[in-house]
């Protein structure tokens, strides 16, 4: 699946990112805890290598804990890198989140700490400005690009947080982050399809998840397809055209609402190891593509020689 969804305002986000970052002391990264690389902004990665950071995993209530706690170890390895298991929509972490803001970067008196708050859409980055101020400040909602340009908002402690609009990347050369990032929420729905998300997420839980689709759709016996899957569903939820067909489009939006809304029970999506094999896979993929190209070009620069050497 190819997504494509980059709004306007995301390049200037990028634009205005880079332009403030040299006074920047701190970069606060909100992740989803179910996809915590594939909802990593490579674009933030490379611009804030020298600078502490925190990693923040949120919607954990929804995420495999043991899976989370492998991701934290895993960036906990990297320089300067803190991490924090949350569930933003059901607590308020703001005093442990400034106590660590503070012991990675010691106030200095008469200057304000500036800390960038960064994260994709619809990953939980306003639910923690908010937090954070104590009040309303961030607009929040239950669907991606809430945020649409930089604000600043003085905590009045000695940290002045700097709210960025959530940012996606042009190209996304990992097609199953793609997937990953339309089965969780952090594209709009208009720009995804729910049978295709639907065909994936249900392939995945046949073979990670099996126990959960079990207990949750009471089958003692699973299908060996997503599609079986989805009509099992489809058939038990009276999701039924006439003729007794299941509506593959209507099933498949309750599975994946239900999925995103965690009824499902705590699924996360992908481990370290996984996306190694993913990202070995995709610079194999990149290496054909460039030789085909290659091949290409050579081709063309035969004919355009050969028609040449003819006309003269």
């Amino acid at each position: 699946m190819s997504l494509n969804w980059y709004p306007g305002h995301m390049h200037k986000a990028s634009k205005e990112m880079i332009e403030v970052l040299p006074m920047v002391n701190l970069v606060v990264e909100v992740l989803d805890a179910r996809i915590p690389f594939s909802s990593s902004n490579p674009f933030i990665q490379n611009l804030c290598t020298d600078k502490p950071r925190i990693k923040i995993l949120n919607k954990c209530d929804l995420a495999d804990p043991a899976i989370t706690k492998i991701w934290q170890d895993y960036y906990e390895q990297q320089d300067n890198t803190k991490t924090m298991a949350l569930d933003l929509q059901h607590s308020d972490p703001s005093k442990q989140v400034i106590d660590l803001i503070n012991n990675l970067v010691p106030q200095k008196e008469g200057r304000n700490t500036l800390v960038m708050v960064t994260g994709i859409p619809n990953v939980g980055k306003s639910s923690l400005i908010n937090s954070l101020a104590g009040r309303h400040i961030a607009k929040t909602g239950n669907e991606p690009a809430i945020t649409k340009g930089q604000q600043r908002i003085n905590l009045r402690n000695g940290i002045m947080l700097l709210d960025t609009p959530g940012i996606l990347w042009p190209k996304i050369e990992n097609p199953n982050s793609s997937y990953r990032l339309g089965t969780t929420g952090a594209i709009k729905n208009t720009a995804v399809s729910y049978e295709d998300i639907a065909y994936f997420a249900a392939d995945f839980l046949l073979q990670q998840y099996p126990d959960l689709l079990r207990e949750r759709f009471n089958v003692s016996q699973l299908p060996t397809t997503e599609i079986e899957l989805l009509e099992i569903i489809g058939a038990q939820r009276g999701c039924l055209r006439s003729g007794g067909q299941v509506d593959l489009e209507r099933v498949s939006t309750i599975f994946i609402n239900e999925l995103r809304a965690g009824t499902l029970g705590t699924i996360s999506f992908e481990t370290p190891e996984v996306i190694d094999t993913e990202l070995q896979h995709v610079e194999v993929l990149k290496a054909e593509k460039a030789e085909r190209e290659k091949a290409r070009l050579e081709k063309a620069a035969a004919r355009r020689k050969k028609a040449k050497a003819n006309r003269k």
